[in-house]
């Protein structure tokens, strides 16, 4: 499956950045930087949920345990109950654990802060050796958590991307943010990538697209096919 490797272009990204933050109004980046292992652990917990329900479950994670030492000291039953509110509690809480049990094994302490003083490419070859990291949990961590310049594909890019025709619509996510990460200028990472969550959640839904009303319609492939 190749992939246009000239699109989407500079001009055309700045085009949809500017609409969509016309429409939805500017997100600048945070300010505070997070601790590495905080930003990793909240995108474990924000996969498949709601940011309400993620927040909710970090939230009662970090008043449970004092530091994410005693998180790797407590049973996958304690950590299971106090993620509950997240979702799919057994599944992160035994991501959680295994994540906090390798880091110590490899470091003698339960931090990841060296990581900072490294580059993003190191960055991300040290937290793709962790179980259960994937691209789009390192991409969130540096973008989210440390304020280095990425591009996360979560469904909502994967999907607006694709109905675009900046990626073929068979391509995997994997190889979107590939593609993607190489084109949007670094400077646009922060605020289009939370451009495009939102638009796939208000407008460019999985289901019952709101084409009509999107700003994007003039040059979306999909929409122009949906509405003849």
């Amino acid at each position: 499956m190749s992939v246009d490797a000239e699109r989407p272009g500079r001009r055309e990204i700045g085009r949809v950045h500017r609409r969509l933050r016309r429409l939805y109004g500017p997100r600048p980046a945070p300010r505070e930087k997070q601790e590495i292992l905080d930003a990793l652990i909240g995108t474990v917990l924000s996969q498949h949920t709601s940011d309400v329900n993620s927040s909710r479950a970090f939230a009662s994670l970090k008043a449970r345990f004092p530091d994410w030492d005693a998180a790797r000291r407590a049973s996958l039953a304690t950590i299971r109950s106090s993620i509950r509110s997240g979702g799919l509690a057994n599944v992160k809480a035994a991501r959680i654990r295994a994540i906090l049990k390798e880091v110590h094994a490899e470091r003698g302490e339960t931090s990841l802060e060296h990581l900072k003083r490294m580059s993003a490419q190191r960055i991300k070859r040290e937290l793709s050796r962790l179980p259960g990291v994937g691209p789009k949990t390192v991409a969130c961590v540096l973008l989210f958590g440390l304020g280095r310049p990425d591009f996360p594909v979560d469904t909502h890019v994967h999907r607006v991307a694709r109905r675009l025709g900046w990626v073929p619509a068979r391509a995997s996510a994997e190889a979107t943010y590939e593609h993607l990460a190489a084109r949007v200028p670094a400077e646009r990472m922060y605020e289009l990538h939370v451009l495009l969550v939102n638009h796939g959640r208000q407008l460019c839904r999985a289901r019952d697209p709101r084409c009509p009303e999107c700003p994007l319609l003039p040059g979306c492939d999909a929409g122009s096919m949906q509405l003849g």
